[in-house]
């Protein structure tokens, strides 16, 4: 889980020193993955792809530090009771996870119909290779299950050279206790995160 969202790195590293002692000729690499949820699933999907096609621990640790921010997130809530702040009525936040893998607020937008238009709109904008994007692409969602099939839907559609369907995953209680129901996260390739 990012380190800009979660300290797990930190018993990472602690296990890492732990298991040195104990087997000095392995290596055995800690990295942050700056992603969450279905996007660090998608990174390490990739990463499986790469290691079966023959790539070495070290070649996947550099692959992993060079292309971890590649993988976006974009996500929205249409039940607003568990973010801190609050919001008005109607309002759907869109947000993505930054270059140091922090949450950030991008968006305010009025209605579900429109944020998910929205939502799709930021992968045309950033998708990689834009609209002949043909890598996988997940969705994860917390008890809504209906908007994530209908921007899987609208995914599918614009995107018809997709590495098979959108594959859709709830999300887990860690980050389900802090977004609550009512959440849509999309997790694709593409351009390098901006802060």
């Amino acid at each position: 889980l990012s380190s800009g969202i979660s300290g797990s790195i930190n018993s990472a590293m602690i296990a890492k020193s732990a298991l040195e002692e104990e087997f000095p000729d392995r290596k055995i690499y800690v990295l942050d993955s700056l992603a969450a949820s279905s996007g660090f699933g998608l990174l390490m999907d990739k990463v499986a792809d790469l290691r079966d096609e023959g790539m070495s621990i070290d070649e996947l640790k550099d692959w992993v530090e060079a292309n971890k921010r590649r993988v976006n997130h974009w996500f929205f809530s249409t039940d607003l009771t568990f973010y801190i702040n609050g919001g008005i009525l109607g309002i759907c936040p869109l947000l993505n996870v930054d270059l140091n893998g922090k949450l950030i607020p991008r968006a305010k937008v009025k209605g579900k119909r429109k944020v998910i238009k929205e939502i799709v709109a930021r992968m045309e904008e950033l998708a990689e290779d834009g609209y002949d994007y043909s890598q996988k692409c997940y969705i994860s969602n917390s008890a809504c299950l209906e908007d994530a099939q209908a921007v899987a839907a609208l995914v599918e559609e614009k995107f018809p050279k997709l590495n098979g369907k959108v594959e859709i995953n709830s999300i887990g209680t860690t980050i389900g206790s802090h977004t609550g129901p009512g959440t849509v996260a999309l997790f694709f390739w593409g351009k390098e995160r901006v802060d």
